[in-house]
C-alpha cells in the first residue's frame, strides 16, 4: 500500500483546500497568520507536500467557515 499522502484522495483534499480558502477569500499568508505559521506552511499543505493531521484540519475549518464534516463527504 502506497502512502496515503500520494493517493488521488489526498489529491483532491488538498484541490478542495485550496479552493475552500479561495472561496473564504484568504490568501495563504492570511491562512498561515491565523495558524501561527509562515505562509510556506500552507503552500505545502495545498500542493500535498506536507500532510496535515485531523486537529490541523479543523484549524483551518475553523478558519475558512467550512463544515468539516461536509468537506471530509466530498471527498
Amino acid at each position: 500500500m502506497k502512502k496515503t499522502i500520494h493517493s488521488k484522495r489526498y489529491e483532491i483534499f488538498c484541490g478542495l483546500l485550496a479552493e475552500a480558502r479561495t472561496v473564504a477569500g484568504f490568501t495563504q499568508a492570511q491562512v498561515a497568520r491565523k495558524l501561527g505559521k509562515p505562509q510556506s506552511f500552507v503552500s505545502k499543505v495545498e500542493s500535498g507536500e506536507r500532510r496535515l493531521d485531523v486537529v490541523e484540519f479543523l484549524e483551518i475549518a475553523e478558519i475558512l467557515d467550512i463544515d468539516a464534516s461536509a468537506f471530509i463527504k466530498k471527498i
